[in-house]
């Protein structure tokens, strides 16, 4: 099954329909199914983007995405310069076979 992401503006808006709901009288459990998530992601959401604005919940997305990305290419940036201090000390053969 596909998942659907939401855009930073519905991560702020659905916790506060929510609210909205819950204030007329309906639980929680039927004002989450009423936007259309799951009990674990409007609980998760509240968590995490409980008081930020659109425009913050879509820069933290940004930022954590490069994050990701600066992760996944540390390790190979570390092998590479291993591999440039060993050819800088010396240690490596020589291609022209004297």
């Amino acid at each position: 099954m596909a998942r659907k992401h939401h855009a930073a503006d519905e991560i702020v808006a659905k916790p506060r329909q929510v609210e909205m709901l819950q204030s007329q009288g309906k639980s929680a459990a039927d004002a989450v199914r009423v936007i259309g998530v799951t009990e674990a992601t409007y609980y998760r959401w509240r968590q995490e983007y409980g008081g930020l604005k659109g425009e913050q919940v879509r820069r933290l997305k940004e930022s954590e995405a490069e994050n990701a990305r600066l992760w996944r290419a540390a390790p190979d940036l570390t092998v590479e310069k291993l591999i440039l201090k060993e050819a800088a000390r010396g240690n490596f053969f020589s291609i022209r076979g004297s």
